[in-house]
């Protein structure tokens, strides 16, 4: 068991985190690239080297520069071993961020020096603080013209409601841009030249009172940074690795992760502040990786086909406790039956490599014949318990969808319930008809290309969405209610999901104050048991 204890103990488990476009992938690589797994890190917008992200693998990611699915990347580092889950920027994809978020033990927040706070960082921010996850802030794109750093942390604490504490200190920005300042060591970082990012780079480290340093950043910056830590050292808060754990402090560290500047620094600060997995809670109270002996995970998100030549379909999931090996049989919680997990496999973005052994803290991927559900929980221990759920969240977009080759049926409906099961979708049924009239509901409308694009390329299948005017939708929780009895207005329509659970859309939300009111006890809830 020691053993067992020992691996766990190496193991940190965090999401990243940010708007899009403020250079999460491109922070990613460069962990890798430290971390020994790629050898030069390939600029994701592929100019300097026409190579796309290694954690972007999906066709339409590589042609749109976007990320629309949580990819999970495993490397060691200084006796670490850190799994990364890297999630979709886009907030059409918020909902495959928010299942990752479960997953993860801490959270990077990157954020971009030109911008400061933005609208997807405040939604994703409010999930980690709902989890009470500790928050790392990284504000990224210093080798560019910056906000000012005081203002940008104001923006963070205004904004996120998070008091700030800043390990670490710019010394100018964009051309200016010469270094950082460790609090800490009292000592100033500057970055040799990484050939636009595509090597690790030398980093000289000298002292502030070294008179080096004059000539090294010049006399003005020497000024100003002494200025500002002054400054500094007076109003920020103190750290404090307690508040840190709790998610009420949020360490910020600056650089440019696209020039690799101030990212090992990044990397070995986080390393040294973050713990080892957490307890997790169940039905049966918490489950913590120290204390539980037994194999126990999670279902965090499906995924089908993301290799071409075979029709596969994965499930992820988070181990929790214990150690798992190749082959093992456990216990699937909502299925009530034994399965045996085969094919384990840890991924490197596209590249897979199947695994024997894993611990509490990873996350594997398991192939999946269809029986997995988002949420799932799996044990070996013998005194049962499920994990907390995942929430589904309501969808805002709806859509009319049919195929355009009838004969296409079959492909059809597989497709698009395979890419329900994976979460990104929710389909709904006509009331009172079959599966001839699909309706889609997504949270973000770049989710309906995904599907086409999807559907197309994986399922030869090719569709004719038209969109619907709807844009609220309520479960119904009475048992046994008969739908044809719910009267309501005339924007509203009754429907169905995949379980025959009734469910209502409508077009205006003071609609459904109405029909509530028209039919007495109805229960309406707003989000989906899973």
């Amino acid at each position: 068991m020691s053993d067992i204890k020992s691996e766990i103990k190496k193991r940190r488990t965090f999401a990243i985190i940010s708007h899009p476009d403020a250079g999460k992938t491109t922070l990613t690589e460069k962990f890798l690239l430290y971390g020994g797994v790629i050898n030069t890190a390939g600029s994701v917008k592929g100019k300097a080297t026409a190579k796309h992200a290694v954690s972007d693998w999906m066709e339409i990611e590589k042609e749109r520069g976007i990320s629309v699915t949580s990819s999970v990347l495993q490397f060691n580092y200084d006796g670490y071993c850190i799994n990364i889950l890297d999630t979709p920027g886009h907030q059409d994809f918020s909902e495959d961020t928010y299942r990752t978020l479960m997953a993860a033990d801490s959270a990077v927040m990157v954020i971009d020096a030109s911008k400061g706070v933005e609208a997807q960082t405040r939604k994703l921010f409010k999930v980690c603080a709902m989890r009470h996850i500790p928050i790392f802030t990284f504000i990224n794109k210093m080798d560019r013209d910056a906000k000012d750093t005081f203002d940008l942390l104001d923006d963070i604490e205004k904004e996120l409601g998070i008091p700030t504490c800043p390990v670490n200190w710019p010394i100018g920005s964009g051309k200016a841009f010469k270094g950082v300042y460790d609090r800490q060591e009292k000592e100033v970082d500057l970055f040799s030249d990484t050939r636009k990012g595509t090597s690790m780079g030398e980093v000289k480290k000298v002292s502030i009172n070294n008179p080096e340093v004059d000539w090294l950043i010049g006399t003005e910056a020497k000024v100003t940074l002494e200025e500002e830590i002054e400054l500094l050292d007076g109003a920020s808060a103190e750290f404090d690795q307690e508040l840190v754990d709790k998610g009420q402090l949020s360490p910020v560290f600056f650089g440019s992760a696209l020039t690799n500047f101030g990212v090992e620094t990044f990397l070995k600060h986080f390393l040294a502040m973050t713990t080892s997995p957490l307890p997790r809670m169940s039905d049966r109270g918490a489950i913590d990786p120290m204390d539980e002996e037994d194999f126990s995970a999670f279902v965090f998100k499906i995924q089908a086909n993301m290799n071409k030549a075979h029709r596969d379909r994965i499930a992820f999931m988070r181990i929790c406790s214990g150690e798992f090996d190749a082959g093992m049989t456990v216990y699937h919680v909502q299925g009530g039956k034994d399965v045996r997990l085969s094919q384990p496999q840890q991924m490197m973005a596209s590249e897979r490599k199947i695994i024997d052994k894993a611990y509490a803290g990873d996350v594997i991927g398991v192939f999946d014949p269809g029986i997995f559900s988002i949420g799932d929980t799996l044990t070996t221990a013998k005194d049962k318990f499920a994990f907390e759920g995942i929430p589904t969240f309501a969808p805002e977009h709806f859509a009319r969808v049919r195929q355009v080759d009838t004969m296409k049926r079959k492909q059809f409906v597989k497709g698009i319930n395979q890419i329900a099961q994976e979460g990104a979708i929710q389909i709904f049924q006509e009331y009172n008809t079959g599966m001839e009239e699909i309706i889609v509901g997504v949270v973000g409308v770049l989710q309906f290309d995904v599907l086409k694009y999807r559907l197309k390329n994986e399922y030869n299948v090719e569709i004719i969405l038209e969109n619907l005017p709807y844009e609220h939708i309520r479960w119904i929780e009475n048992e046994n209610i008969d739908l044809d009895h719910v009267s309501g207005t005339s924007d509203m329509k009754k429907i169905k999901d995949l379980k025959d659970r009734p469910l209502l859309l409508f077009v205006h939300e003071w609609s459904i104050r109405m029909t509530q009111e028209r039919n007495e006890g109805l229960i309406l809830s707003e989000f989906g048991r899973s």
